[in-house]
């Protein structure tokens, strides 16, 4: 039988209207929680969850925009472990993420890829009341020095 999951020892939320303005707000609010929680600007934690919660707000104006409605946004953090989980709700449950649809070489679709690649864990589930879907990410902050998924090395570089 599945343990539920532990407590967050610490959450943010904040509801943010789905443009690209509350998109960007939403990202730096993010990095400004976390800093304060005690991954500063510059940790891979910090750099890592940011862009993951960047992806996801602009996927929910961009692909879950409804006109009048907001999007929710939460991050919380849970010890031991210090595990990062970051959530974006937003009302359009019709249109689910699906990696790996756009062809590498076009001008966008690529943001799932990186969730992907950044994340140790993601999916969506729905809505919990109402329409609409909630994506979710878990990255596992590190305990030390170094991240072998820090965004610098994306890609060898």
């Amino acid at each position: 039988m599945p343990h539920p999951p532990p407590a967050p020892t610490r959450e943010f939320a904040m509801r943010f209207t789905s443009t690209p303005r509350g998109a960007r707000l939403a990202r730096r609010l993010v990095s400004h929680r976390l800093n304060e929680w005690g991954h500063p600007y510059t940790s891979p934690a910090n750099e890592t969850v940011t862009l993951i919660a960047a992806e996801l707000t602009a996927n929910a104006v961009r692909h879950g925009h409804v006109p009048g409605r907001d999007f929710h946004l939460s991050v919380t953090e849970t010890a031991p472990g210090n595990t990062l989980r970051i959530e974006v709700t937003d009302t359009r449950a019709e249109k689910l993420p699906a990696p790996g649809t756009q062809p590498l070489d076009g001008e966008s679709g690529r943001g799932l890829l990186l969730i992907d690649a950044l994340a140790d864990d993601w999916g969506v589930t729905p809505r919990p009341n109402g329409p609409g879907k909630t994506v979710w990410a878990v990255s596992h902050a590190p305990s030390g020095n170094g991240n072998p998924r820090r965004v610098g090395v994306l890609g060898g570089n």
